[in-house]
């Protein structure tokens, strides 16, 4: 017991316990990312942020209400997200971060707007690839990097 309190480093650790059994931790699952996500909401708002895998495609749905996808922490597995929209009287927000690129080419839009920024580091390798096509009508696509508060 002295000698345990008195280790200052791990190699003097190894000493005690070199006649225990190796036990290995089970590895962390991979984050395994789904090929299809769906999302519908009507007069709702839906969100996904934090750390969520992203999928190959994400098929959204939506009734004024909004959507927003907060890419800053999520786990990206494949190079490429391709969004099949559907929304009326709705924005759908992409928070975007250094390494993304998002095009809307293939969205249908009625009485709507699209509000594409690029990413604030335009050197970083592209990571992402977001391709929205479908239809919107009355509402909003926004793709944006988080806002920035003052002090940080």
């Amino acid at each position: 017991m002295t000698a345990a309190l008195s280790a200052r480093s791990l190699g003097q650790l190894a000493v005690l316990t070199a006649d225990l059994p190796q036990e290995t931790a089970p590895a962390p699952a991979a984050a395994a990312a789904k090929d299809v996500v769906r999302i519908e909401q009507q007069y709702a708002s839906a969100k996904r942020e934090g750390r969520w895998v992203v999928p190959r495609r994400l098929e959204i749905v939506g009734a004024w209400g909004n959507v927003t996808l907060d890419f800053s922490e999520a786990v990206i597995t494949h190079d490429a997200l391709d969004i099949d929209l559907d929304m009326c009287g709705g924005t759908l927000r992409l928070l975007t971060r250094p390494g993304m690129v998002v095009d809307a080419d293939w969205l249908a839009i009625a009485h709507s707007k699209t509000k594409l920024r690029p990413a604030r580091d335009p050197e970083a390798p592209v990571a992402l690839r977001v391709a929205i096509g479908g239809r919107l009508s009355m509402g909003k696509v926004e793709a944006r990097p988080p806002r920035r508060w003052f002090g940080k």
